[in-house]
């Protein structure tokens, strides 16, 4: 499977008393691999669009496969699935090598900021994500 992906170190505020990552912390593992990928894209500034655009989640499905430790170094993805007018749907993985330890289906949705109502993704960005989404395809 082709997808951008980071790096990320179990810090000891990662973990719980039992050193083991605490469940929210792979949501925020996710939330950095995603704006990361949009930052390669040139989005310096990925949740906030120009035109008043706000980028938002939706909606999150999660399954936790198996528990991170105090200072694994994981591999966090970021791979489109989905890509709709006015919402991107990215299934992400939380890796320790080869083992998945995480994943996730995770809907980012456009909205206007005044209204918080569904909005367009701006034109420069569905084609960026168009062209991303469609590479994916071709290299699997």
């Amino acid at each position: 499977m082709n997808s951008f992906s980071i790096p990320v170190r179990v810090y000891i505020e990662d973990t719980d008393a039992g050193g083991i990552v605490y469940y929210v912390n792979y949501l925020k593992y996710m939330e950095r691999s995603r704006t990361e990928f949009l930052r390669s894209l040139g989005y310096h500034k990925p949740a906030i669009l120009d035109g008043g655009l706000l980028l938002v989640v939706h909606s999150a499905q999660i399954n936790y496969r198996r528990p991170a430790r105090l200072d694994d170094e994981l591999q966090v993805t970021a791979r489109i699935e989905k890509l709709a007018r006015t919402n991107v749907e990215f299934k992400q993985l939380v890796l320790r090598g080869d083992e998945l330890l995480c994943e996730g289906l995770i809907r980012i949705a456009c909205v206007d900021a005044a209204s918080m109502k569904p909005s367009a993704l701006p034109a420069d960005m569905q084609h960026q994500l168009d062209q991303f989404f469609h590479s994916q395809i071709e290299k699997s």
